[in-house]
């Protein structure tokens, strides 16, 4: 249970970090104070639900594309996130191609990252206790 709310903590994180930077850094990605937070939760809550789904699809209809599953399942959530007034919204192909693309990376190596030192220090004080 403690690992789950650490992954689903370090998830909203680092998509508030990967739709700051992709509003910092693309042009065409706008965020506003206002709707922030509900754009992080959208995104994270459609990102959440809709990976699974779009791994299964792939893996029953294009086996070949399992390894953008993350990139489709980004687009798609930001996508989501966009339809919610007032907080994210992204213009032009380029903006639509690149927003997806870095918060993609960031989320994805973002939460590797946090979970795997998560476990480390979980399994560390585990072996210290003699657990």
């Amino acid at each position: 249970m403690v690992r789950f709310l650490v992954n689903v903590v370090v998830s909203i994180i680092m998509a508030a970090i990967g739709l700051l930077v992709a509003g910092w850094l693309v042009p065409g990605v706008t965020l506003r104070a206002s709707g922030f937070v509900i754009a992080v939760l959208v995104f994270t809550v459609a990102q959440a639900i809709l990976a699974p789904f779009v791994f299964n699809m792939a893996r029953q209809y294009a086996a070949p594309i399992l390894g953008g599953i993350g990139l489709v399942s980004t687009f798609l959530a930001l996508f989501i996130a966009t339809l919610f007034p007032g907080g994210l919204s992204i213009s032009g192909v380029l903006a639509w191609v690149l927003a997806p693309l870095l918060v993609w990376i960031i989320t994805a190596l973002g939460v590797w990252i946090a979970m795997g030192l998560f476990l480390k220090r979980r399994a560390a004080k585990r072996q210290a206790t003699g657990a």
